[in-house]
């Protein structure tokens, strides 16, 4: 598959390019998202691009975004990305795309951890709680939490680390009662889809979602959806306490530019073809193993 690192869509105004996603307007009050196959590390983007990375993204997030629309109204339109574009510039967006509602963003980043790992694992050894979340005494990494907990984060500006923030930082954003049903959803979301994730070999460590509103006022999921790169991934037969697991995401190319000479900063260190091809079979075996045999 020919990787795709940027879109070149001619027919559509272009909002904005993300680390992964290229945006466009469709209209006034629809959006086409296309999920390249660029991979970021260490928040700088890599010239090398995962190929099938972005047909991945989109193909978990349409799966996941249709397992739990009952839980919450979700940004889907059901209108075919093909269908916006010019005939030319169907390629570009046959398996990678998706055309969306417009939304009023929420911008806080929605998190949910079942497990102590990463920046949790860190505030937990400095304080014993993550984002104000008191846990109990002697948890060790990667120990599974009592119940999922909402831990979220502030969104940083581009290229910059989202900062953990408490729930009283969301009630001051967005109000008490949205505030509250953020992360009522947030647990419900995670809770029923690491239940499913789990039976089929995977457990879901963290997740973050992104949520925004329309003009009514409604809250709605949004972007992307329980994918290797908003979600810690764990294949369940790997997990193991006191370690950080392996997980199903760019683990390959962080471990490659760790052994480089590199201040990670741009631009970064080009990828061997093996580190390619062994980071798209895992996002392409966590996508296998998480829809196939679905009901």
């Amino acid at each position: 598959m020919k990787a795709l690192l940027q879109s070149t869509i001619q027919s559509l105004p272009l909002l904005g390019r993300g680390k992964v996603r290229d945006m466009y307007a469709v209209g006034e009050d629809k959006l086409l998202i296309v999920a390249t196959d660029r991979i970021s590390a260490f928040d700088v983007i890599l010239d090398d691009p995962i190929p099938g990375k972005g047909c991945v993204l989109t193909a978990l997030t349409e799966f996941w975004l249709k397992r739990l629309g009952h839980l919450i109204p979700t940004h889907l339109t059901g209108i075919a990305p093909e269908d916006v574009v010019a005939p030319d510039e169907r390629s570009q967006v046959a398996g990678r795309a998706m055309v969306v509602k417009r939304l009023e963003p929420i911008l806080v980043e929605a998190v949910a951890r079942g497990y102590l790992i990463g920046s949790g694992w860190k505030d937990y050894q400095a304080s014993g709680a993550v984002c104000g979340v008191q846990l109990p005494a002697g948890l060790r990494q990667a120990d599974k939490l009592p119940e999922p907990i909402f831990t979220p984060a502030a969104k940083a500006e581009f290229g910059h680390h989202d900062e953990n923030v408490d729930f009283a930082y969301v009630v001051a954003q967005v109000g008490a009662e949205l505030a509250a049903e953020i992360r009522r959803v947030t647990l419900a979301l995670y809770s029923e889809a690491a239940a499913y994730a789990a039976q089929q070999g995977i457990l879901i460590a963290d997740t973050k979602f992104e949520f925004g509103l329309d003009e009514q006022g409604t809250l709605h999921l949004m972007d992307e959806v329980l994918t290797p790169d908003s979600s810690r991934f764990w294949p369940a037969d790997g997990y193991a306490v006191g370690i950080s697991p392996p997980s199903f995401d760019k683990q390959f190319v962080r471990d490659w530019l760790e052994t480089q000479s590199w201040d990670k900063t741009p631009p970064a260190p080009r990828l061997p073809a093996e580190v390619l091809e062994r980071t798209a079979e895992k996002y392409l075996e966590a996508q296998t193993r998480l829809t196939q045999g679905a009901q």
